[in-house]
Order: C-alpha cells, then sequence, then structure tokens
C-alpha cells in the first residue's frame, strides 16, 4: 500500500477511534509534539496549531508484510471504565480498518493495539 493508502488509514483509525464514547482526544506520539514544538510560529496567533487527530495513531506494516499493526493513543474522558472504553476503541477501530480494506480489496489481517495516555477531567459549568 502507498504512503497515500497508510494516510488513509490513519485517518480511518482516527475517526473510528473518535467516535468511541468516552474519548475525549487522541494524543499525538512524541515526534509530532517535537515537530509541531519547533515549527516556527506564525504571525498569525488568532488560530492557534492544532495536531491532527491522525498524529494519534501510528500504523505499521507488519515484519513478514502480512498486515497491518495500529496503534492508537487515546485521552479517555472521565465517567467509564478505562478498560472498557480501550476495548470498544480497538473493536470499532478493527473493524473500521478491516472494512477499509475490503472496500479497497486488500483484504489483511489487522492488528490494534490501544494505549491510553491519559483521563480527561470533566469540567464542570459553575
Amino acid at each position: 500500500m502507498t504512503a497515500t493508502g497508510t494516510t488513509a488509514l490513519l485517518g480511518v483509525a482516527a475517526e473510528a477511534a473518535l467516535t468511541v464514547p468516552g474519548v475525549a482526544g487522541l494524543q499525538a506520539r512524541l515526534a509530532h509534539r517535537l515537530a509541531a514544538a519547533a515549527a516556527p510560529t506564525r504571525a498569525d496567533t488568532t488560530t492557534p496549531h492544532r495536531t491532527p487527530p491522525e498524529a494519534g495513531i501510528r500504523a505499521d506494516r507488519a515484519p513478514d508484510g502480512s498486515g497491518w499493526h495500529i496503534e492508537v493513543r487515546c485521552v479517555l474522558a472521565e465517567g467509564r471504565r478505562a478498560l472498557d472504553i480501550a476495548r470498544d476503541v480497538h473493536d470499532q477501530v478493527g473493524a473500521a480498518l478491516v472494512s477499509h480494506l475490503a472496500a479497497l480489496g486488500a483484504a489483511e489481517p489487522v492488528t490494534v493495539a490501544v494505549t491510553v495516555t491519559g483521563i480527561a477531567a470533566r469540567r464542570d459549568a459553575a
């Protein structure tokens, strides 16, 4: 699959993860965060720099080339068990990617690892 295909996989995985109730967002990997910090600041300060959700997803080919390994880095919202949300993310992302690959005629195995990087506290309206 080409780089464009990998980019599409990242987008599909990010979209699927963000639809799971309890996912507050995806956390970019360290390389993305360092690149964003090192980027020159723009004169336009009205638009803050935003890291795309895809930065919280990593897609690698399996070492033997037989499929994909996907890592999802999630920040969760308070209120539900982290295990339940992580399991839902795993299932949702896996199903979305298998469906996406099948639609492209490239049915390949997909493994999904979910890493919970933090819990976002609820902000009560005062």
